[in-house]
């Protein structure tokens, strides 16, 4: 009797632990939103191409584009807890912090990394969760101060969002105030694509 009344008091916290998991409330999931138009095929970043260089497999996948990612209110809640276990999990630093050198694509390092490094993990776990990777897609952007930045781009059935280190919630790529130009091209993970900022900047205005 004492192990099955331990048994059940484990039980009853496990149940109690999961009911009182933060998660987003059904309305939290975004109704249908825009994509973003892409333009022809343009040069890998620097950072991305020298990873490719180190690690050619990572470059070399061709996956089905077999549309947007359809979301229901479970996967979104996924995508959004991956997204801030890993801006928790990782602390800011820059490559030539960590690297001794400037744009240094790599997963994160002994807890730290930069924004490209953010943006790898993310992709790296919601691959694993089962997401294409011709949806999930990293992104480089210039932030309204003019700096370079990266982030990652997930293509859905509701529109185009952003996992942002600098921002926990997940955001339409049009409500970043970022101009966006060029993301990996969604049927090659060695390729990048073009962001039409014209087309994207109408879109954006019409939200």
């Amino acid at each position: 009797m004492g192990g099955s009344s331990r048994s059940l008091r484990l039980l009853a916290v496990a149940i109690l632990a999961v009911a009182m998991a933060p998660a987003l409330p059904a309305s939290a999931m975004p109704g249908s939103g825009a994509a973003m138009q892409v333009g022809g095929l343009t040069s890998q970043p620097i950072g991305h191409y020298d990873l490719c260089q180190r690690s050619p497999g990572e470059c070399s996948i061709r996956p089905i584009d077999r549309g947007p990612l359809p979301v229901d209110n479970a996967l979104w809640r996924k995508i959004d807890r991956i997204n801030r276990s890993v801006n928790e999990a990782v602390s800011p630093r820059s490559d030539l912090e960590i690297y001794g050198r400037d744009e240094w694509w790599a997963y994160p390092v002994n807890g730290v990394g930069d924004c490209e490094d953010y943006a790898l993990e993310k992709r790296k776990r919601l691959a694993e969760a089962g997401v294409s990777l011709s949806n999930i897609l990293l992104t480089v952007v210039r932030k309204p101060d003019g700096e370079g930045h990266a982030v990652l781009t997930v293509r859905t059935d509701r529109g185009d969002f952003i996992l942002d280190n600098l921002n926990n919630d997940l955001r339409p790529w049009y409500s970043t105030g970022y101009k966006f130009l060029k993301r990996q091209a969604s049927n090659h993970t060695g390729h990048w694509v073009t962001l039409r900022e014209d087309r994207n900047m109408l879109v954006g205005a019409l939200q």
